[in-house]
């Protein structure tokens, strides 16, 4: 019981890591797959009531507004899927090769690109943005050679809060003939996303984020499997005598027992968000953006790196305080969970922040107006105390 009063009196800003709450509908779907048998077609006698793979396939492509629910494969997280599709892609081609990327970038995209370069496997530009977190068009234009096949590109930041125009972006990659991946970890449940008119080669997503999945789930959609080599094999439950490994979709990536739990909460995470509207979710949490950066724009010493971003993302700093100070009185005094630090963006935090990171605040569709008034209050007193005391 006194975890429960704990718990309620969290303030959580922090869903851009991982959203907490989880809506009840998810936590019952997922209870529902934990009692259950594991009743996987191939590898039991019996046949379950519930497919989660499959049922998990339809309602991703019905999300994204796709046909075929095979182009979707199940994974553990973005950077898993982010690391099958660029280390699998770099597999395919026997010459090194040119990358585009975005300073805008995870370690999920950058790490596996510098193993790569490393390697000299790859030649690598980096893309800057301005100053609201955005990339012109014409600088990928510029970026361009003769060598370039491959272009790896954030599609919503989790620092600044922006948001790429990919429609635009993935038609001047097509007709560049380069293959081109999109990171939607923060996009995917807080934005539309209509894969069948976004000429994209592979779209990430991962289902703990704003999908209100659990965490250990997330997934790809690849327009062409062959583009990209498997790094892994191992059982699937069908064509068992043969000792290579299925090329047909989904098969083709996946091995081994399937998350049912994981792939059950993103199944019904995804229902949640459907129900709801992803245009009623974007105008609450607009909302709720819209009036902390307007708050946080009006206190002396407060840098706010981005007073309108595209998501629900707001960082900022207070001027001769150390963001980890700022985000241990947040968290330990007044149970306002945040996240400090570089956030996993090194590229972006060198120029923005001169390397220093800072305290982000993340909100979901859970949360409230009331919240945010409460926080901008403790904010707004803890910004004038520090400046009477100095």
């Amino acid at each position: 019981m006194t975890q429960q009063k704990e718990r309620s009196a969290l303030i959580y800003l922090n869903n851009a890591a991982s959203t907490w709450p989880k809506p009840k509908e998810v936590i019952w779907y997922v209870q529902d797959a934990i009692q259950a048998p594991y009743l996987e077609p191939g590898r039991t006698t019996l046949e379950a009531e519930t497919c989660y793979p499959e049922e998990g396939r339809d309602e991703l492509a019905s999300f994204f507004n796709t046909r075929d629910p095979d182009q979707y494969v199940f994974t553990r997280n973005a950077t898993d899927s982010l690391n099958i599709l660029i280390h699998g892609f770099a597999a395919g081609l026997n010459s090194s090769f040119h990358v585009i990327t975005t300073e805008l970038e995870h370690n999920s995209v950058i790490r596996p690109l510098k193993a790569l370069e490393k390697t000299g496997k790859i030649s690598l530009t980096v893309i800057p943005s301005d100053d609201c977190g955005h990339i012109c068009e014409d600088s990928l234009l510029e970026a361009l050679t003769a060598k370039t096949r491959l272009a790896v590109i954030n599609h919503g930041n989790n620092v600044t809060g922006s948001v790429q125009n990919i429609r635009e972006i993935s038609i001047l990659l097509r007709e560049a003939g380069i293959f081109s991946i999109f990171d939607g970890s923060q996009t995917t449940g807080q934005i539309p996303i209509d894969l069948s008119v976004i000429e994209v080669d592979a779209f990430v997503f991962t289902g703990h984020k704003y999908l209100f999945g659990i965490p250990g789930i997330g997934g790809f959609f690849l327009r062409q499997p062959e583009q990209v080599i498997p790094l892994q094999q191992g059982g699937t439950g069908f064509d068992s005598a043969s000792f290579m490994h299925p090329e047909e979709m989904p098969a083709r990536f996946e091995s081994g027992t399937p998350n049912f739990p994981g792939i059950a909460s993103l199944t019904a995470g995804i229902r949640y968000l459907s129900h709801i509207g992803l245009n009623r979710v974007s105008a609450h949490t607009t909302r709720m953006t819209k009036y902390i950066c307007s708050r946080l724009s009006q206190m002396h010493s407060v840098i706010l790196y981005t007073p309108a971003p595209d998501t629900p993302v707001i960082s900022f700093n207070i001027q001769g305080i150390d963001p980890e100070d700022v985000g241990l009185v947040l968290g330990r005094v007044h149970s306002i969970i945040t996240r400090t630090g570089i956030h996993c963006a090194p590229w972006l935090h060198q120029r923005l922040t001169g390397g220093q990171g800072c305290i982000r605040m993340s909100l979901s569709y859970l949360n409230t107006m009331e919240q945010c008034r409460k926080v901008c209050d403790i904010i707004e007193g803890f910004v004038q105390h520090e400046n009477y005391q100095n």
